[in-house]
């Protein structure tokens, strides 16, 4: 049973309780739900164990499905537990006007592999430029997988400028960096 502190309340969709909306619009949430899960390669059971129980097996699965809506602060929980922006466990708004900016582009073009892990582990302002233009990347492809990130030709001019080398020498600074994983 989860205790509340004084002024805290729970909403009706954390505690069990149907809220109305939109069949479709819980389904397309779930489905983004489902999709950053899955690129962070977690199962509902990893989910539910590394949140310390915050996030119940058996609830992620009814948010996942549509059958439950998530309220906006549990959304904010999740994405702080994903570690990945709170807009990025919305489905794109296809309303008038509507421009795929980004989700879903493809790219055959690649250069280089960069160890994303590694990169958390360097210091300096190089590092925080190159983290800060790499989560940038990750947002707009929709990649959350945390371990390692393409690097598109496009890509690797604004990363040669971060590191202050020519676009022919960014790959072998980022192997001297320890960044690189694949050429």
């Amino acid at each position: 049973m989860m205790h509340l502190q004084e002024g805290q309340n729970m909403s009706d969709a954390e505690i069990g309780e149907p809220v109305d909306v939109p069949t479709s619009y819980s389904r397309k949430v779930g489905d983004r739900l489902r999709a950053i899960r899955r690129q962070k390669r977690l199962s509902l059971q990893d989910v539910e164990a590394s949140s310390a129980q915050e996030f119940k097996a058996s609830v992620l699965g009814a948010y996942e499905r549509g059958e439950r809506a998530i309220s906006v602060p549990r959304l904010q929980r999740l994405a702080r537990f994903y570690n990945v922006p709170v807009d990025q466990l919305l489905p794109v708004d296809e309303g008038p006007g509507f421009v795929a900016a980004g989700r879903g582009s493809v790219d055959v073009d690649t250069t280089v592999t960069v160890d994303l892990r590694r990169l958390e582990s360097l210091t300096g302002p190089e590092a925080a430029m190159l983290n800060r233009y790499l989560t940038m990347i990750q947002v707009q492809r929709q990649d959350f997988n945390g371990r390692m990130l393409t690097i598109r030709r496009d890509d690797l001019r604004a990363i040669a400028c971060i590191l202050g080398v020519g676009v022919d020498h960014a790959p072998s600074r980022l192997d001297d960096l320890g960044l690189s994983l694949v050429r």
